[in-house]
């Protein structure tokens, strides 16, 4: 399973089309995190003053029809989606908790 940051706007915008984020434009790829604590790592370090909701998308990465690339450093790597995210190969949706600082702090199910 691959998980997904994004802002509920985002996610909920075009319900009838593929989930395609402003990276697949400007970088050619989704930026995903492949576990739970890299997830909130990236919910504190790049949605930190983002209001209102905030999701992790539960990517199953055998229904997607995009190539799915582990990059980085041998260190640090991460899933990169080079397409659409088809809505069928998301298997669930997590909130991000957050403190009063809005620092993202656990996933819940989100309802």
């Amino acid at each position: 399973m691959l998980l997904h940051v994004v802002p509920l706007d985002e996610w909920s915008a075009d319900p009838d089309r593929p989930y395609a984020p402003p990276s697949l434009a400007s970088e050619g790829f989704v930026h995903c995190s492949p576990d739970e604590p890299a997830a909130l790592t990236v919910a504190n370090a790049h949605y930190l003053g983002v209001p209102g909701p905030l999701l992790v998308l539960v990517i199953d990465e055998t229904r997607l029809s995009s190539e799915v690339r582990w990059e980085g450093s041998e260190d640090a790597l991460f899933p990169h989606v080079y397409g659409a995210i088809e809505r069928a190969a998301v298997t669930a949706v997590w909130e991000v908790r957050r403190d009063p600082d809005g620092r993202a702090r656990e996933l819940t199910p989100w309802i």
